[in-house]
């Protein structure tokens, strides 16, 4: 009895399975757009937010003002819901710089997003730098939006889908430091 029952486990667990073979809608974790605000004393640095971009330029180091980073890919829904609102915020507020990081996309796929959605602030290519965020941000979360502040250090990250107000919010309180 017991050899059926553990054999019958195993065909259930099994039959859940798709071989290993994971596709890429499939695998990354969506936010519920919890909000997250760093107090200084506990923020980490930042990674350099460098390289190709792709809109075929190169991003070069820009810090000493606020940063607000959101990682993307034009086949999530929760980033195409929330690409108004940060172009939007990106066209209204100057003195913040927006970059996009896209993740696990094509270039093709990507260019058609940034244009449909009229996205104007760079997006970076290569999404090794999500892993140089070590406690701030999950590389699989899919969108995740950090603020960085002034130094360069995470003041806040938004896991999940951000809404206009809700990200303004945190960027007026990490501004007001």
């Amino acid at each position: 009895m017991k050899k059926l029952l553990l054999v019958a486990i195993c065909l259930l667990l099994t039959s859940c399975s798709n071989g290993g073979a994971i596709s890429t809608e499939q695998s990354f974790v969506s936010g519920n757009g919890i909000s997250t605000y760093i107090k200084p004393e506990a923020r980490k640095l930042a990674p350099s937010l460098v390289g190709k971009t792709l809109q075929g330029g190169t991003l070069a180091e820009n810090s000493g003002r606020i940063r607000v980073v959101n990682v993307w890919a034009s086949w999530c829904s929760p980033c195409r819901a929330e690409a108004p609102a940060l172009q939007e915020l990106s066209s209204s507020l100057s003195d913040v710089q927006f970059i996009g990081i896209l993740t696990r996309d094509n270039l093709v796929a990507a260019k058609a997003f940034v244009s449909r959605f009229g996205i104007t602030y760079p997006t970076l290519v290569d999404d090794s730098i999500l892993t140089r965020f070590p406690g701030n941000l999950l590389p699989n979360a899919i969108p995740s939006t950090l603020i960085i502040d002034k130094n360069g250090k995470v003041a806040a990250r938004v896991s999940g889908e951000v809404t206009f107000s809700g990200l303004k919010n945190l960027i007026s309180k990490v501004s007001s430091e």
